[in-house]
């Protein structure tokens, strides 16, 4: 494991950056005991607090975990989908909201992605999938439920069609997807949503992948994806006229 002290990357990262790729490569398996905080800064050139800081950002990305007394130490961390998740929600939410990525582009993208894991939620759907999805359609259609817990409850449905699928790639991949896109999208569309025509897409949707339908599905999906470009079109337009009578007034 090498870095460049010349570099004008932070040493810290460099640091993280070659650990993580030897663990990657195989150098490092898991469970494998990292060397002492000394021999790294040996290894490297740098001091203590400088691979003190690279392990905190190998152990912020679940790589590796720590343990205490006289056998413990820095260890590689087994990564699993499930603690992934989290990583890949946060940096989707990150990369929507700081490059300003349309509604049009991420509705695209979503449903894009969405229907793909449709083909394969249909064949592999369980009991479970099926009955979760109905519980939240069911859910959806209560009257005194609030905007933030149908937009729960609308992440929560698709989370389970994309977990349909039996796919674990496919789930990481779609988990920005369904929970870091939709809730923006959410909170663009919320104000002028139809929760009654949204509940019977839902309902359809459950009902053909329970007949394990893949057209049907997909259809389905894509009528929804359409609504959704729909309602946001419809409060993009609200906001332009009122925006413009605003400034007709001003003036």
């Amino acid at each position: 494991m090498k870095i460049d002290p010349d570099s004008n990357a932070d040493l810290s990262a460099q640091i993280a950056g070659a650990i993580r790729d030897a663990i990657i490569s195989g150098d490092l398996r898991v469970d494998e005991r990292l060397p002492s905080e000394s021999e790294l800064s040996d290894q490297f050139g740098v001091s203590r607090p400088t691979v003190r800081e690279a392990l905190k950002r190998l152990g912020a990305q679940s790589l590796i975990r720590t343990q205490r007394g006289a056998t413990g130490g820095a260890f590689v961390n087994k990564l699993t989908y499930p603690d992934a998740y989290g990583q890949q929600i946060t940096t989707s939410t990150l990369l929507l909201s700081m490059n300003a990525v349309s509604f049009q582009t991420a509705c695209e993208a979503r449903y894009a992605l969405e229907r793909a894991c449709a083909p394969l939620s249909t064949k592999r759907r369980t009991a479970d999938h099926l009955a979760t999805m109905r519980a939240e359609a069911h859910r959806q259609a209560q009257p005194g439920l609030s905007d933030e817990s149908f937009c729960a409850s609308d992440v929560a449905f698709h989370r389970a069609l994309v977990d349909a699928a039996d796919n674990p790639v496919l789930s990481y991949q779609l988990a920005g997807a369904v929970e870091a896109m939709q809730p923006l999208m959410n909170m663009i569309t919320f104000t002028a949503r139809s929760r009654e025509r949204i509940v019977a897409l839902h309902t359809a949707i459950a009902d053909a992948i329970e007949a394990q339908d893949a057209e049907a599905t997909d259809r389905h999906l894509e009528e929804l994806a359409a609504y959704t470009n729909e309602l946001a079109q419809s409060v993009f337009d609200a906001r332009a006229k009122q925006s413009a009578s605003k400034s007709g007034v001003s003036s």
